[in-house]
Formats: C-alpha cells, sequence, structure tokens
C-alpha cells in the first residue's frame, strides 16, 4: 500500500493519478496521502476526504502501520514525537521518553526500513564555520507516515471508537504549519530540478538553538543559494528578504543568489526586487515536478 518512490517520484505519479486542479490543491492532498498507492479525490473538502477514506477505515490503516514498524512501542514513540516536535532527533527522544542511546538505535532501525531519513544542519557552509554539536532532524519517507503519527496515532482511541471531534480540531488548528514541511521538501526538489546550468551538489537547511534557514545549498561552482518556504494564505512581502539577509550576516553565509517560495505568491514591492539574484517561485511552479 505504501510505495517506496523519492518524494519527486511519489508527488509525480500522485498528480498524474489524481488529477488535482491545481498545484495548491495537489500539495494539500499530498501532504495527507502521499506515499499512499490509493486514489484520491481532490474535488471534496481534504478533511471529508481523510474522513470517508482513513479515518471510516482507521482499522485498516493502523494494521498497515504496525506491520510496517512491527507495532514497536519505541517506534510509534519516536515517531510521533518527530511528527508533532521540530523534527530533532533529540526532541523526538524527550518527547518518546527515551534515551539518547536507545534512540539513536531506533532511528537507525527506522533508516534501515526506510520510514525515515536524517538531515545534519548545513553548518559547513557558513564562512566562519565551527563545529557544533547540533541534533540531526528526522524526515519521513512518505508524507502519509508523518500525517499518521502527527495527527492519527496520538489520538488513536477516540478515532477508533468512530469520535473524530479531536481529531478534525487538532488538524484544522495545525493544517497550514503541517502542510508548510511538504512544501519546503518540495522546493528543494524543484531546485534540484531547475538549475540546470550549474547543477546543485549539495542542499538542506540550516539550523541552531537561536536561527534557521528553510533552504541552503551550493552548487557545482561554489555559488551559494539560501531560500524561505512560506505555505500560507498571506503574500510574502519584501520583509521576508529582509530577515533572509539579516539571518545569512548573523550567520556569516555569502549568498550569491536568493529564493523565495510562496504558496499565495508576492507583494508588488516584493516582485519589483526580483532579479538574476532574488528568484520568486509559487506553487504553481512545481509542475516541473510532474513530468
Amino acid at each position: 500500500m505504501l510505495n517506496k518512490l523519492s518524494l519527486t517520484e511519489q508527488f509525480s505519479q500522485f498528480c498524474k493519478k489524481n488529477n488535482p486542479k491545481d498545484m495548491e490543491e495537489a500539495i494539500k492532498f499530498f501532504s495527507v496521502f502521499g506515499g499512499l498507492d490509493i486514489p484520491v479525490n481532490t474535488s471534496i473538502p481534504l478533511i471529508e476526504f481523510i474522513e470517508k477514506r482513513i479515518l471510516d477505515d482507521f482499522r485498516y490503516f493502523r494494521n498497515m502501520v504496525t506491520e510496517l514498524t512491527q507495532g514497536d512501542v519505541s517506534y510509534h514513540t519516536i515517531l510521533t514525537g518527530a511528527a508533532l516536535g521540530d523534527r530533532r532527533t533529540s526532541t523526538a527522544f524527550r518527547r518518546a521518553k527515551v534515551s539518547k542511546v536507545h534512540g539513536l538505535k531506533c532511528v537507525d532501525e527506522l533508516y534501515d526500513m526506510r520510514i525515515i531519513d536524517c538531515e545534519s544542519t548545513m553548518q559547513h557552509l557558513c564562512a566562519d564555520f565551527e563545529q557544533l554539536e547540533i541534533s540531526e532532524k528526522i524526515i519521513f519517507e512518505a508524507p502519509f507516515l508523518r500525517f499518521w503519527f502527527a495527527f492519527i496515532s496520538p489520538i488513536f482511541k477516540g478515532i477508533r471508537d468512530g469520535k473524530y471531534d479531536e481529531f478534525k480540531k487538532e488538524f484544522l488548528n495545525r493544517q497550514e504549519e503541517f502542510t508548510n514541511q511538504v512544501f519546503e521538501q518540495l522546493s528543494h526538489e524543484f531546485l534540484m530540478k531547475t538549475f540546470e546550468d550549474d547543477k546543485i551538489d549539495q542542499i538542506g537547511r540550516y539550523w541552531d538553538d537561536e536561527l534557521e534557514v528553510d533552504l541552503v545549498a551550493k552548487t557545482h561552482n561554489g555559488k551559494i543559494i539560501v531560500g524561505s518556504c512560506k505555505y500560507s494564505n498571506n503574500k510574502v512581502k519584501k520583509s521576508e528578504l529582509t530577515l533572509l539577509k539579516e539571518t545569512c550576516k548573523r550567520l556569516s553565509i555569502q549568498a550569491d543568489t536568493y529564493v523565495l517560495f510562496s504558496k499565495k505568491g508576492f507583494t508588488t514591492e516584493l516582485k519589483s526586487l526580483k532579479s538574476e539574484n532574488v528568484k520568486l517561485f509559487t506553487a504553481r511552479n512545481f509542475k516541473i515536478l510532474i513530468d
């Protein structure tokens, strides 16, 4: 039922099979159903389709996930911790109440099972690079599994008993924030595919105890790209670019190109700054990932 494709392949397959009306709808539904090999009706409200396809068939999907994870309690608590938190392994272990040694063992096993991947902060691209011990972050290989452990697993008893009100409240309150991570991942995939003249050799994110950057990349010719990804119903303003530049200055990241991704586009003021060094993209641009 769950496929083992890359994120780009999952997204391309999802769009080709389900024919969403636009990229916004595609991303919204993919963030929940990505990786599942089932037909998805994107013409009805997402919350309605989740209820009909997942909540009403809870036991089927619970058994599928249990088979995938071997029903291991430590796996489930760590995956829930990662899905609900900032994805750092240290945060997931704290939420799961497991030791670092046991947590890392579980993460290695989940990686070998191709349930998760891990990424490290891109601190080596800072000019004043100083090796710091910063926890890795967990990435779910299939968006559906992140959805399951963020919204279903923590309140499974109510869902099992046919009580969906708590789920609906939690999902609607956190949907935008939840979907932003998939939007961010797809932004990385988009950049990898579109920088053809100077291929991207490294791409990821930067984080430490104070600052975060959604996208940091280095091309084959040594150019540094930094970016911001905002899945919001508001247009992105010039202040977002200003903040990104200020963050780079604080981190001693010498950026050659700034890229901003937005669900709903950009203000006129920000669009006037578009250039070779400032690139602006919206969800519509992700069509290239389907080919």
